[in-house]
């Protein structure tokens, strides 16, 4: 079940290029910082886990012919190339978390030529992503174990292996428990204004041979009505010490939905979306996309030309007053949510 969503391979990273799915598959070869910082900023490679893993190999193809002698001059291009990743997107907390750990394996390595410094850095990408498909596989298993026989699950944009290097994180425990024997089905919210819920996780279930029903997103309170959804699981961009989370836009509503139908509401990522950095929700930075992407409709204009205003934020923040648990690699951690999440990141 898993997908090869980003990999190197031949001195090249290959990603596949979201932006086509459902109607072209396609891999895209990314050779150059610039051209992963495009691929991430155009959403061609998206969702936390992914990205985290490709900034980590853009940091690698931007150094990889630095010119620098010693450690000193090799050490302010590498910055130059991380800060210029980092402004890629602002919201998924992996990126940095990617980045940070770049440079931490840079500076412990310092005395090393620095030909031989750039392969380590190259295999510090390659087990970010190794790491990143084992966390997953696991949170799939913790979360797994959540699912009685037979559910049925809602779930909110791409939170499968699409997003991650290969398992996913909300779809992780929809394809663990199903390889466990059980019989799942989904709804998937269609998630303006991208429609990745619509295009990849549709795709991607369906592919799979897993039960997939594509829904409106107002109509989510509507289908929880009916009795037909027993767990909203979506997966998270960052996650604060608080609990309280950023995830695409239209997860808060989903959540006091859940609330109000007394449905489970879980949130699967890997320990790398945590950010002990920040208290609250409202400390989290939310990325706000192009009004054009509410305006058209693929070629076709939708809204007035002129007279009318976007506000266009590309995720929400949802209080961890909503959240049922939470399913990492390291385990399933419920309320209290402060004490659990500290104690789990150290």
């Amino acid at each position: 079940m898993p997908v090869d969503t980003i990999s190197w391979k031949g001195g090249h990273c290959r990603i596949i290029d979201q932006t086509l799915l459902p109607g072209r598959f396609q891999r895209k070869r990314i050779h150059t910082a610039r051209e992963m910082w495009k691929a991430i900023r155009t959403l061609q490679v998206r969702g936390a886990p992914a990205i985290g893993v490709a900034a980590a190999y853009g940091l690698y193809l931007g150094i990889r012919k630095s010119k620098a002698t010693h450690f000193s001059a090799f050490h302010k291009d590498l910055k130059k190339v991380s800060e210029y990743l980092a402004s890629s997107r602002p919201t998924a907390v992996n990126l940095f978390w990617a980045l940070e750990r770049m440079n931490r394996v840079a500076m412990q390595n310092a005395e090393l030529p620095i030909r031989r410094l750039k392969g380590r850095l190259l295999e510090e990408a390659n087990r970010i992503r190794e790491e990143d498909f084992e966390a997953c596989r696991t949170l799939g298993d913790y979360g797994a174990a959540l699912l009685p026989d037979g559910s049925c699950v809602l779930t909110h944009c791409n939170a499968g292996g699409l997003a991650t290097s290969g398992y996913g994180t909300a779809l992780a425990v929809i394809y663990r428990a199903v390889e466990s024997g059980k019989k799942i089905s989904v709804y998937s919210d269609e998630t303006r204004p991208l429609l990745q819920g619509a295009r990849l996780t549709t795709w991607e279930l369906a592919r799979n041979n897993i039960p997939v029903t594509a829904i409106c997103d107002n109509m989510a309170g509507y289908v929880m009505s009916l009795g037909k959804i027993d767990a909203v699981i979506v997966g998270a961009d960052r996650i604060t010490r608080s609990g309280d989370f950023a995830n695409k836009i239209g997860t808060y509503s989903l959540a006091v939905l859940a609330k109000v139908h007394k449905i489970p509401f879980y949130v699967a990522a890997p320990i790398s979306s945590f950010d002990g950095s920040l208290k609250q929700g409202r400390d989290i930075p939310i990325e706000e996309r192009p009004p054009g992407e509410i305006m058209r409709m693929g070629s076709r204009q939708i809204l007035p030309g002129s007279g009318v205003s976007v506000f266009n934020p590309a995720f929400d923040v949802t209080p961890h007053g909503y959240v049922t648990a939470f399913i990492t690699e390291r385990g399933v951690i419920r309320p209290p949510f402060p004490r659990k999440i500290a104690r789990i990141l150290q």
